[in-house]
This record gives C-alpha cells, structure tokens and sequence, in this order.
C-alpha cells in the first residue's frame, strides 16, 4: 500500500482510540458530577471546577444512566 493510504488508516484508528477514550471520560464526568450534586455541591461549581458552562452541566447530567 501507499503510505498515504497507510497514515489514514493509522490516523483513522487514533480517530477511533480518541472517540472512545472522550466516551469514557465523558461517563466518568457524568457519574462524578451526578454524585457531587446528589452530595449538596451547586450546579454553579461543578461547573467551575469542570470548565463547563451551567448549562452544559444540566446538558450532562440530563443523560440517562446507563444500567
């Protein structure tokens, strides 16, 4: 094969490593921020300590969990 067609097959692959590791970290978030709110802590600072607009903390906890 061409080494073209080797780098995309090689930068399609780290595409996928990358989605699935931003999937995983994403879940980890959701459950961190679902019980720091169930413990008292404020929309208002997870999203502070997260780097995240309020709104896209309610966007994040909004999602159902998965059983």
């Amino acid at each position: 094969m061409s080494d073209a067609i080797d780098g995309i097959r090689r930068a399609a692959k780290e595409r996928g490593e990358a989605d699935e590791m931003k999937r995983r970290a994403t879940s980890d978030l959701r459950e961190r921020a679902r019980k720091a709110h169930d413990e008292g802590v404020s929309i208002s600072q997870i999203a502070r300590e997260a780097n995240l607009t309020r709104q896209a903390v309610y966007d994040l906890l909004a999602v159902p969990q998965l059983s």
